[in-house]
């Protein structure tokens, strides 16, 4: 199907029934949540309307790993799986479209799919469906092992200067032979699912602070830094890059994204994939997605300039052939711009949304916690006629990447998911 076709997504016939919350239901539920031994608090907003009530309780498990292991593909700022899954049980049914406009990694998007809903995942970067795209028909271990072992990774190859910094230069001559072979596949339109599968994992294994990745030491594998600041950590470590196994390393982390992946997931994730859309495409401007098409959106959008993704992506960006320094992502740096821009957006999902549609859009508390993004998202939903049911903020302790970085959640971290939950009304 190509992507300037419309599509209509109440068009597929549901795959089962489940029972959607009404208003009433969750505002009693998480009032009375203690799922995990703590009593809610509850509180309210009151910015220029009618009070909206704030739910405040550890609504998901902070714990790593605890959602399915398709899931373990790391993204700058991407919010755990529990999250979607938790508004996904409770306002979609079987077979109803699940949409996230700021698709990034593809979380919700993989989390609807396994759960039987229709996915719907847009980003302004093409990587994002680099990412989703790969795990929604995942191969067989023994088929990534074969078409591993066909690749021709030790042939003569342009090298780009400066990655030295980053990998040996037997790595680094598998990883260009790599690029080369998936960049001609898909200019030939060739790709196919081992294809996707093998680019995503080696795009996901790029860099890192272990062997499990290409690279010598370096940071976390979400966020790759420039080749002046590798330089400098190579020197401080006095480390050099080590050789690494491509080839090892792609199908040790194949094994581990497959491990909990059932024959019943296959079959789900199969039907899932025929009916799902990635678009690369704008938040505020989706004319491939009909009117009042979509029953839920779950998402969580930049929040002001607190992560710099295109930087951040530069290094799996190339690898992919996508020039990272054209990509239009926004980057803003005060709240009312901010909030101008998530009106906008708003708009869109009232037009995409079917009437009685929730939204769950979740942002974090920003420069030291001055700043509370829900206010703004309050406003803007308002300027949108998206009514703002309520706002929840689940309370988290410490996570891996926050001790990675030696920062506290609710100081420095903007890890606590603080959801506003929306609906249009009419």
């Amino acid at each position: 199907m190509e992507q300037a076709e419309l599509f209509n997504l109440r068009d597929v016939p549901p795959v089962g029934v489940t029972e959607r919350s009404d208003e009433t239901a969750i505002h009693e539920e998480l009032r009375a949540f203690r799922e995990f031994g703590k009593a809610t608090v509850v509180t309210s907003i009151e910015d220029g309307g009618e009070a909206v009530p704030v739910y405040i309780n550890e609504f998901w498990t902070a714990k790593q790993r605890a959602a399915h292991s398709l899931h373990e593909v790391s993204y700058r700022a991407c919010f755990k799986p529990q999250l979607p899954q938790f508004f996904i049980q409770r306002f979609s049914t079987l077979g109803d479209s699940v949409y996230d406009p700021f698709g990034g990694r593809g979380t919700t998007a993989l989390e609807a799919a396994l759960r039987g809903r229709i996915p719907v995942s847009c980003d302004i970067n093409p990587l994002s469906r680099i990412l989703l795209e790969g795990r929604m028909l995942p191969p067989d271990l023994a088929q990534i092992a074969e078409r591993l072992g066909s690749l021709p990774l030790e042939g003569s190859v342009a090298i780009r200067d400066g990655l030295d910094v980053f990998f040996h230069a037997h790595t680094l001559q598998a990883i260009s032979n790599l690029r080369d072979y998936f960049l001609d596949r898909a200019a030939g339109g060739s790709l196919d699912a081992v294809d996707r599968w093998i680019r995503m994992v080696a795009t996901n294994r790029l860099t890192g602070h272990s062997p499990g990745f290409f690279s010598v030491y370096t940071l976390p594998p979400n966020q790759a830094t420039s080749v002046v600041a590798q330089a400098r950590i190579n020197a401080k470590r006095n480390q050099v890059p080590p050789p690494r196994d491509v080839r090892a390393i792609i199908l040790k982390k194949s094994r581990s994204l497959l491990s909990d992946l059932t024959s019943i997931d296959r079959q789900t994730l199969r039907e899932a994939a025929s009916k799902a859309r990635m678009l690369t495409a704008s938040a505020d401007a989706t004319p491939e997605i009909r009117d009042g098409s979509v029953q839920l959106v779950i998402t969580s959008p930049p929040f002001l300039d607190v992560v710099n993704y295109r930087d951040d992506n530069w290094l799996r960006c190339w690898f992919n052939g996508i020039d990272a320094a054209t990509l239009p992502i926004w980057k803003v740096r005060t709240e009312l711009v901010w909030q101008e821009r998530m009106t906008g957006v708003f708009q869109e999902l009232r037009r995409v949304l079917e009437v009685g549609g929730w939204i769950a859009f979740e942002v974090g508390e920003v420069r030291g916690g001055k700043v509370q993004l829900e206010h703004a998202v309050i406003r803007a939903m308002r300027s949108a006629s998206i009514q703002p049911c309520l706002v929840l903020i689940n309370a988290q302790t410490f996570t891996k990447t926050a001790n990675c970085w030696g920062v506290d959640n609710n100081a420095l971290g903007t890890n606590s998911n603080r959801v506003v939950l929306g609906r249009k009304m009419n």
